[in-house]
C-alpha cells in the first residue's frame, strides 16, 4: 500500500515467505532450494527498503499475524511521524 503525498510505502510480509522470527518453518521437501528461495526473499525485501528510502520514501513492514488494529495503528504512526517531520522534498 502507498500513500504517495506522504511517501510511506506499506508491506504486509507473509510469515512463511518472508521469515517470520516467529512463525517461520524449513520445508522438509527441497530443503535447501527453499532455504536458498526465502533467503532471496528477505534480500529482496532489504533491497527494495533501501531503495525506497534512497528516493525518501518511509517503509513500514508488517507481518501478516499482527492484528490489523496494531497495523493500522503502525502506519498511523509513521504517517503522523512524517506529517510532524514536515512536506518531503523528493530526491
Amino acid at each position: 500500500m502507498l500513500f504517495t503525498r506522504a511517501k510511506v510505502a506499506v508491506f504486509v510480509d507473509g510469515c512463511f515467505w518472508h521469515v517470520c522470527p516467529l512463525h517461520s518453518t524449513s520445508p522438509v521437501s527441497n530443503g535447501a532450494w527453499w532455504a536458498a528461495k526465502l533467503e532471496r526473499n528477505q534480500q529482496r525485501d532489504a533491497q527494495t527498503a533501501a531503495h525506497l528510502e534512497d528516493l525518501g520514501w518511509k517503509v513500514v513492514r508488517i507481518w501478516e499475524h499482527v492484528p490489523a488494529n496494531e497495523a493500522a495503528d503502525l502506519v498511523e504512526a509513521m504517517l503522523a511521524s512524517v506529517r510532524q517531520d514536515g512536506p518531503h522534498r523528493g530526491a
